[in-house]
């Protein structure tokens, strides 16, 4: 790839909000012979009825064909970001021939998708993808985990970022047209090069335990103790008098498997039964399963982040041509205090990157469904 350009725009209404958002973009560089252009997409929930709209216009406007992206509750764009407004940020790249390829239908399996996809897949063995997925469906962590099985063909699964819709509206996702249901995105070839980095914002308060007894998602027993009894001794005494007050700093997590980085992922504790002992999570979990108790707040977050971003600047080659930046709507302003918090440290650690991405419902990093976290993809 060789260039990448963005722009943003907020207005009263998606009109006007689409139009100041070309007009930002500027004079589009005429692609090399070999390359074409690709758009990324990102509005805010209050325009997710006018999606359609917005994507016809800046198609027209742009001559550009090929579109991905989604809604969310904010937007983020370079050194800026929006929340609870009216605003369209969009990234255009340039990318070979062939190297990429924009797919959608995928509802809970990768055989879902249209046969020309799957033709260009097996041709290619892709191995990078930038997905989004719709919430609301049931089975969206198993598309997600087809799609990356299905993407890296006989050389094993390939590499999925990307974040599920925000929206108190519609959950449209853009992949070359409207849709949503399931997961869709863009596959790039081996000759697009990229660097990832995930951010949890968490810090563990205690070991791993074992899952002794469970159903569903209640959990009755952690290495053969009360829940309870277990969780109180990992947050501390001053916690453990008034459990009330863990509520949304304390959260349970999954150690992800064979994970030399520590990774874990992150659900929410939603309930506490203190005459039984057992405790229930946003999730299943099942006998056998590990779980460690988790903190969350500002300062964890913000080291955390910090953290990510020296990590990737140190992996990559010189400064990246453009990134995307998929955050949860739990961080934002509702982690960091103030608007802009999480553009401004990408800012100050990698500089003026051409930069977009949007605040979901979820996370993906290497096929995998977050919570809480930010995920990072920097093309070099």
């Amino acid at each position: 790839m060789k260039r990448f350009l963005t722009a943003h725009a907020m207005a009263g209404d998606w009109a006007h909000a689409a139009k100041d958002c070309c007009d930002n973009l500027g004079a589009l560089p005429t692609p090399e012979d070999g390359y074409s252009l690709v758009g990324f997409l990102y509005v805010t929930d209050g325009l997710a009825a006018d999606m359609g709209s917005i994507l016809t216009y800046v198609r027209q406007k742009t001559g550009i064909q090929h579109w991905c992206g989604t809604i969310g509750i904010g937007i983020i764009s370079n050194n800026w970001e929006c929340h609870d407004e009216l605003g369209i940020t969009m990234m255009v790249a340039e990318f070979p021939d062939g190297g990429f390829h924009v797919f959608s239908g995928v509802v809970s399996d990768y055989q879902e998708l249209p046969a020309e996809s799957r033709a260009w897949i097996d041709k290619t063995t892709p191995g990078f993808g930038v997905v989004h997925g719709d919430p609301t469906n049931e089975y969206v962590g198993a598309a997600i985990q087809s799609l990356a099985l299905g993407l890296g063909g006989t050389f094993g699964g390939g590499f999925l970022v990307g974040g599920l819709s925000a929206s108190r509206g519609e959950n449209y996702q853009v992949a070359d047209r409207i849709t949503g249901g399931g997961v869709s995105g863009i596959a790039f070839g081996p000759g697009v090069e990229v660097a990832t980095g995930l951010s949890q914002g968490c810090n563990p308060l205690g070991p791993s335990h074992l899952v002794t007894d469970a159903v569903d998602n209640v959990v009755m027993a952690l290495d053969g103790e009360p829940a309870i009894d277990v969780l109180k001794e990992d947050v501390g005494e001053l916690l453990a008098r008034d459990l009330q007050r863990i509520a949304g700093y304390v959260h349970v997590a999954f150690p992800v498997e064979g994970s030399d980085t520590g990774d874990y992922m992150v659900r929410n504790l939603v309930a506490l039964d203190l005459e039984r002992g057992w405790l229930a999570i946003g999730g299943n979990v099942t006998p056998g399963d590990r779980v460690i108790f988790v903190r969350r707040d500002p300062v964890n977050a913000r080291a955390d982040m910090d953290r990510m971003l020296l990590a990737v600047k140190s992996r990559i080659p010189g400064q990246p041509k453009g990134g995307l930046y998929f955050s949860c709507v739990a961080r934002g302003p509702q982690m960091f205090g103030t608007q802009g918090e999480e553009a401004r440290m990408i800012n100050g650690i990698l500089g003026d990157v051409p930069l977009v991405g949007f605040f979901g419902n979820g996370e993906i990093s290497n096929a995998r469904l977050y919570g809480y976290t930010g995920v990072l993809t920097l093309f070099f």
